[in-house]
């Protein structure tokens, strides 16, 4: 294990050593500003994408038309969704603000890529109960709160101890999607569970501290301003990875949360085992938490609130999941049929 983990150090090293000057400065610079590593990982990859795409020129030389350029590249000829070229459109617009220090003029010129109207998946409580059957432990867990109480996979996976709330059957979301925090339902059902899981939390938590380790990541510098909280048992993560690991900014050995990318490919397997031919994922388990709340008579702003919209037009969309088939529409092929002889009946066999 030790090796292992040794070998890993050296390679983050070396990576770290031979990357660009430039993308150090970029990476430097988001983390100044406390954003997450996915989000660093995703700016300096389309930032590197728009240095390729013109030749390896160097930013400072290019402006707005090279930015129009390549994002209308991403939606006419790469055909990226409207989300992804968003998202090259903020790290371009990070690069030239926080790191060139020259912030973009006018981009209005840019073709946008279209955006298609799609109703969310949505499973059927018999779905869901099927494919649970077909997860245990922590997935099991995980996928049920994701369910019970609408929470995203990210926000899932980051629960932190501190953050389950038995007495008033409440969870707090702390830096959701956007930053933003809130509070969500506990399902009652869940509580054994959970408390069985803060037991064998904490039993591994001591563990790592009579080992040498046991300090969790916090986010914004909270380590500095309270250097005790790192080893606190409140502050560890409610579903921790099974092995310690190297923090790949830090470089320090410690415990992260779940794989985030394991807890996926889990809920795919048990969907497939379950039989469910839907295109369902971990985000399906929240479309469907919205969805059988407005079935039973839930209140579209409680809903609302629930899963940290900002607009009501977001949750919106789950009353057009509600009206689509089923008994919203009654087919007129019945009164047709009812009046004339229906195929392999006698009467059409005479006929």
């Amino acid at each position: 294990m030790l090796y292992i983990i040794t070998v890993y150090w050296v390679v983050a090293v070396k990576k770290s050593k031979n990357s660009s000057p430039f993308l150090e400065k970029v990476r430097d610079a988001i983390r100044l500003k406390h954003y997450s590593i996915r989000t660093e990982q995703s700016y300096v990859y389309w930032i590197k994408r728009f240095i390729l795409f013109h030749e390896k020129k160097h930013p400072e030389t290019m402006g707005e038309g090279e930015v129009v350029q390549f994002l209308t590249h991403l939606a006419l000829e790469q055909n990226v969704a409207p989300n992804t070229q968003s998202l090259a459109l903020n790290a371009l617009i990070f690069l030239y603000k926080y790191v060139l220090r020259v912030p973009l003029g006018d981009v209005t010129g840019i073709t946008r890529a279209k955006k298609k109207q799609k109703l969310p998946v949505v499973l059927t409580q018999s779905e869901i109960t099927r494919i649970l059957r077909n997860l245990d432990g922590n997935y099991w867990l995980a996928a049920c709160l994701m369910y019970g109480s609408g929470l995203r996979l990210m926000e899932c996976v980051r629960l932190r101890v501190q953050h389950i709330d038995f007495d008033h059957c409440a969870i707090k979301v702390i830096g959701g999607k956007g930053g933003k925090d809130r509070v969500v339902t506990l399902p009652v059902d869940l509580i054994p569970h959970l408390e069985r899981q803060l037991t064998h939390v904490k039993l591994n938590h001591e563990k790592d501290l009579i080992d040498g380790f046991g300090a969790v990541y916090l986010p914004h510098a909270l380590a500095r301003k309270y250097p005790s909280a790192p080893t606190q048992f409140s502050w560890q993560y409610l579903f921790p990875a099974s092995n310690r690991s190297i923090d790949p900014r830090s470089g320090i050995e410690r415990r992260h949360h779940m794989d985030e990318r394991t807890l996926q490919n889990r809920v795919k397997k048990a969907i497939r085992k379950a039989g469910v031919e839907k295109t369902a994922s971990c985000h399906t388990f929240r479309h469907s938490f919205a969805t059988h709340l407005l079935e039973r008579g839930m209140d579209i702003r409680t809903v609302q609130e629930q899963l940290g919209h900002n607009d009501l037009r977001t949750t919106q969309i789950y009353t057009h999941v509600l009206n689509r088939g089923g008994n919203a529409v009654l087919s007129p092929l019945g009164v047709v049929l009812s009046g004339q002889n229906q195929p392999g009946s006698s009467d059409s066999q005479d006929s």
